[in-house]
């Protein structure tokens, strides 16, 4: 009986952890944390993003990161592809043919604080697609230093 429960559980975790958190109203959550890619390899990084899907038509997203330079900008949006792919090459865009510019993507770029830690936070007026699966935080200069999967 022991073993049948505990397996019960362990099926119960599993689907727990393959299924998105539904929210009351219908909103989905992903989120992930933060890693840092190659060229962000020495930084001690460390952070989550969470992105929101409501059932009424809007996506919220928000970046959390620690280890960066203080007072310092840095740009963050949501990419089409997970982190481990050609380093998450390729913005999430509503509309594929339209501009590399928000409203058309979502861009939580934030400015860091003191001790290098920076929250940024984005809404978008539309419910992001389902290939919206990464938040990607790149230098000032633009190279992509770090990513979180959104699961």
């Amino acid at each position: 009986m022991r073993r049948l429960a505990f397996l019960l559980a362990l099926a119960a975790g599993a689907v727990l952890i393959a299924v998105p958190v539904m929210g009351a109203d219908g909103a989905v959550v992903r989120r992930g944390d933060v890693h840092p890619f190659a060229a962000g390899a020495g930084l001690d990084l460390s952070g989550h993003a969470q992105m929101v899907r409501t059932a009424a038509g809007r996506t919220y997203v928000t970046v959390h990161v620690a280890g960066l330079a203080p007072n310092t900008t840095y740009p963050s949006h949501v990419h089409a592809l997970p982190c481990g792919t050609a380093d998450a090459d390729g913005h999430y865009k509503r509309d594929p043919a339209g501009p590399a510019t928000p409203p058309n993507e979502i861009w939580q770029g934030f400015t860091t604080d003191d001790d290098g830690v920076g929250n940024g936070r984005a809404v978008a007026d539309f419910t992001a697609g389902a290939n919206a699966v990464s938040v990607v935080i790149h230098a000032p200069g633009g190279a992509k230093i770090a990513c979180a999967d959104l699961e």
